[in-house]
């Protein structure tokens, strides 16, 4: 059995998140600078046996893509073209960032580590790739 990667893509930096090999159990990896990321995604699947890549499709409320999704629409192309073998799959991550903030403010974690975007991000794959996992379990 193969792991999921979670990303939460951003602009800058993004967070990623995999699951154990029997897919129970969501765990985050780290934040990568953007520019770095299909390296880093490439280099993972040549490691680890990887059956998805779960990725963050941010759109409004009213349904409308949100101004980074081009960017995301780019990324998989991309991603397809690298590593056709892995199915991509997009995840509504709308909330992800604010759960997240959320969980961090409570984890008793200084102010100055709580501010940590980088965290924020692999906090907010984990959460998307979480949700993942629970709601495909049960069917």
């Amino acid at each position: 059995m193969g792991r999921i990667i979670a990303i939460d893509y951003g602009l800058k930096r993004t967070g990623i998140a995999v699951t154990d090999p029997l897919k129970i159990i969501a765990t985050p990896v780290e934040t990568i600078p953007t520019q770095q990321l299909i390296n880093y995604i490439t280099s993972y699947v040549n490691k680890e046996t990887v059956d998805a890549i779960l990725i963050g499709y941010p759109t409004h409320l009213n349904g409308e893509k949100a101004d980074i999704t081009q960017q995301i629409d780019n990324f998989i192309s991309n991603l397809k073209q690298q590593l056709p073998q892995i199915n991509i799959i997009k995840a509504d991550e709308r909330y992800t960032s604010k759960i997240a903030s959320n969980i961090i403010a409570h984890s008793g974690l200084k102010k100055k580590d709580r501010q940590n975007k980088a965290l924020i991000d692999k906090i907010s794959a984990t959460i998307m790739l979480q949700d993942y996992l629970e709601f495909h379990t049960k069917q």
